[in-house]
């Protein structure tokens, strides 16, 4: 198909939108199709903040993981990665602890053949073709790329639960996840809520649907019990933007406008 671009492993349907490739249009990435860009607009239409949102969410996994590098942490878990833009994981990382090993991990295999084309040669990374919800599998895997899952992880889950529905048991997969690292590790999480929210945001998650793979909105309260086994760091699970920001970067009026909360939680 024209739009390909050489990039688009066969057997891809570039016709069906993808969940990473209408992320990687709102961070401003070139890295989708029409059909991605079409639903992402009606999105917009509907939610007109949910480009600052997506942002919102890169720039506070960039700043939470400058913090985990400053806390010493040398290993990266990223799941539901989606296609790398830059100032992505990996980047972050490697300039804040030169040496540390990033491994990403996505369903997506659009956002998987990208992520390995432009990590090739990169020292300390690896990318997963994986469904989060199969730990053992992804464990397995980042073992193999070069993870030491007896020395402290930084498991990263950045807009990524709120694709699980409650029927797969997010919360015992992030207790799964928990339990494979040892203390010293760092859990990072941000979700999408409905706390606080207009009615046309539960109207955008219906469209999400379109994608296959539909957002469910939590609260504050569920989002908090992922974190069971780990000490939530300070400020603790607050809406994005409150979430150690950068003096240069001061928080607006109204940063619940966002919808998702983020929080970091260290075990002990």
């Amino acid at each position: 198909m024209a739009e390909s671009n050489g990039w688009v492993p066969a057997g891809i349907d570039v016709s069906v939108p993808s969940p990473a490739r209408v992320y990687d249009y709102f961070l401003g990435g070139a890295h989708n199709f029409a059909v991605d860009r079409a639903l992402a607009e009606q999105i917009a239409a509907m939610t007109p903040n949910i480009g600052e949102t997506m942002r919102s969410n890169r720039v506070f996994l960039r700043r939470a993981v400058r913090y985990l590098a400053a806390q010493g942490v040398r290993q990266f878990l990223d799941i539901g990665s989606g296609i790398p833009t830059a100032g992505n994981v990996h980047e972050i990382a490697l300039d804040a602890a030169p040496g540390a090993r990033v491994v990403y991990v996505d369903i997506d295999p659009v956002a998987v053949e990208h992520s390995r084309a432009i990590l090739d040669g990169v020292p300390g990374t690896g990318v997963i073709l994986a469904d989060m919800r199969d730990v053992d599998r992804v464990l397995a895997e980042a073992e193999k790329l070069g993870l030491d899952l007896t020395q402290p992880v930084a498991v990263l889950l950045a807009g990524v639960l709120h694709f699980v529905p409650d029927s797969d048991d997010p919360r015992g997969l992030v207790a799964a996840l928990g339990a494979a690292v040892p203390p010293g590790s760092f859990l990072l999480i941000s979700h999408a809520t409905a706390d606080g929210q207009p009615p046309e945001v539960v109207q955008a998650q219906r469209l999400s649907g379109r994608t296959g793979s539909e957002i469910v909105l939590r609260t504050a309260a569920e989002i908090t019990s992922y974190f069971a086994g780990f000490d939530l760091v300070e400020p603790g699970l607050v809406v994005i933007p409150r979430w150690r920001p950068d003096p240069q970067d001061p928080v607006d009026e109204h940063p619940e406008r966002v919808g998702a909360y983020a929080g970091v939680g260290r075990k002990g």
